[in-house]
């Protein structure tokens, strides 16, 4: 059986035009990333990021994302799921206008922008829990002696299986 499947291994060989055609995509592949053989300027270049239209851009956003709030009620704006479709407008928004513009994102001039946005209307937000508290006398008894219970019960099995393994076998 083994030497079946080792001359089922052997056997498998690329087809040689197959290679060559791997061999000259890669190279074709290669070329186009590096951007042609010559000193050729690539076709792509990089915009340079332009600050001052980024702070324009993500102030248009915010406004956006203002008008979006001021539909929500105070109170639920700790809740996120009375906002999390506008903020996720809000968030591709400046993700958008950010790379369209050919700035990083997030860059330190957008996260500034996001933290003002986040102090104006999640300021009131807390991340207070409520404080815990140990239960009561009797829930805490039940929480101990069911666990407790249930080990000595199985213990007890065992034992009693242990000792009548030759009517049980």
């Amino acid at each position: 059986m083994m030497n079946v499947f080792r001359d089922q291994t052997l056997s498998f060989s690329m087809d040689p035009i197959l290679l060559t055609l791997i061999k000259l995509y890669l190279i074709f592949v290669n070329v186009m990333t590096a951007g042609g053989l010559s000193d050729a300027e690539p076709s792509f270049t990089r915009l340079q990021c332009n600050q001052s239209l980024l702070l324009q851009e993500m102030e248009r956003c915010g406004e956006r994302f203002t008008a979006d709030m001021s539909q929500i009620l105070p109170d639920d704006r700790c809740n996120l799921t009375h906002f999390i479709r506008e903020y996720h407008v809000f968030s591709l928004c400046t993700e958008a206008n950010a790379l369209r513009l050919g700035c990083f994102w997030p860059n330190p001039q957008v996260e500034r922008f996001i933290i003002r946005t986040h102090q104006l209307f999640f300021s009131n937000c807390s991340l207070e829990q409520g404080q815990l508290t140990d239960p009561d006398d009797l829930t805490l008894t039940l929480l101990i002696l069911g666990p407790v219970s249930l080990t000595l019960t199985m213990v007890a099995l065992v034992v009693w299986c242990s000792k009548r393994s030759d009517i049980l076998a």
